[in-house]
């Protein structure tokens, strides 16, 4: 029996992808390092993210993590931004 495709990511503008774009490598790579190898977060990398599920991350991404210095990114960012930053970090794919 075939499975049914995986439905499509909504599309971002291209303000939208600026945004993002400029929020990653300015906001994320403060903590992450500019080229996302790691300084006070973690490497979020293609290998270090691989297996992980991309709903959790983009979790992750939007309610932050308690106890960490990871914040709460949902007042600036929506699900889709997310997932446009993890469908990004994934593939290597740095703006």
């Amino acid at each position: 029996m075939a499975r049914a495709a995986a439905p499509a990511a909504p599309t971002l503008s291209a303000e939208q992808i600026q945004h993002v774009s400029h929020l990653l490598i300015q906001d994320c790579g403060s903590c992450h390092g500019l080229r996302m190898t790691g300084g006070l977060g973690p490497a979020l990398t293609p290998e270090t993210l691989r297996g992980k599920p991309r709903d959790t991350l983009i979790a992750t991404i939007l309610q932050g993590r308690p106890g960490t210095p990871m914040p709460p990114w949902n007042p600036f960012l929506s699900p889709a931004e997310a997932g446009w930053i993890i469908d990004h970090l994934i593939e290597g794919q740095l703006p």
